[in-house]
């Protein structure tokens, strides 16, 4: 009886555009860091421009949390909604973790492998947006949208391979010189990987949306 009367009430839709916001915030600080691997003076600034970013997503995941508790219905489900706004600050926050980590080690410059990881978190959080975008019309985007996470699945993997190999060609350079580089260049390398992850983690949670409600 519960779940017939809440078919009928109005759904909030406030919290489309607070995703969307959300959204916005990751792929900004995901470009930021990608600029930061282009070395120089950009590394200080665009950690900088991370931190500050970080915080404002900070404070949208907790204006959707609060609207969780003060809303009737929902546009999906509570746990739905939690769990993907979460998702969605993790993959921001590991952002934040790589920064700092850029900055704690003193790397200054980047091996190719790192770039085009950093790269990838550019493509995805892109795709994330793009998914997020679409969440206001579910049914009518559930295909576009799964194919979507598809996309960013294929981008981890190839992610994956960039780590994989970075780290082999690291070693390579590091065991006949400085075996320090090799530690402060797989800690990079792992924050990036990471990062990737958080956000496929945010595609596998819109992917369960669409198969929760089409």
């Amino acid at each position: 009886m519960l779940q017939w009367f809440q078919r009928l009430m109005p759904r909030q839709a406030k919290f489309y555009p607070q995703f969307e916001r959300h959204a916005a915030v990751v792929v900004a600080a995901a470009r930021s860091l990608r600029a930061m691997l282009m070395g120089g003076e950009q590394i200080k600034l665009r950690c900088q421009d991370v931190l500050d970013l970080e915080h404002e997503a900070d404070g949208i995941a907790r204006e959707v949390l609060i609207g969780l508790r003060t809303t009737f219905i929902t546009p999906f489900d509570r746990a739905d909604i939690q769990s993907l706004i979460t998702a969605m600050d993790d993959s921001i926050d590991q952002m934040q973790q790589t920064a700092k980590a850029i900055m704690l080690f003193e790397v200054t410059t980047f091996d190719e492998e790192m770039r085009a990881m950093a790269d990838s978190i550019v493509e995805c959080a892109e795709l994330v947006q793009r998914a997020v975008s679409m969440l206001p019309e579910l049914a009518k985007n559930a295909a576009e949208i799964n194919e979507i996470g598809l996309h960013i699945n294929r981008i981890e993997g190839h992610a994956d391979d960039m780590h994989d190999r970075g780290l082999a060609h690291l070693y390579q350079k590091a065991k006949s010189c400085d075996p320090m580089e090799f530690i402060r260049g797989n800690e990079i390398y792992n924050h990036l990987e990471n990062t990737v992850d958080r956000l496929e983690d945010v595609a596998n949670e819109i992917q369960g949306i669409v198969i929760e409600q089409v």
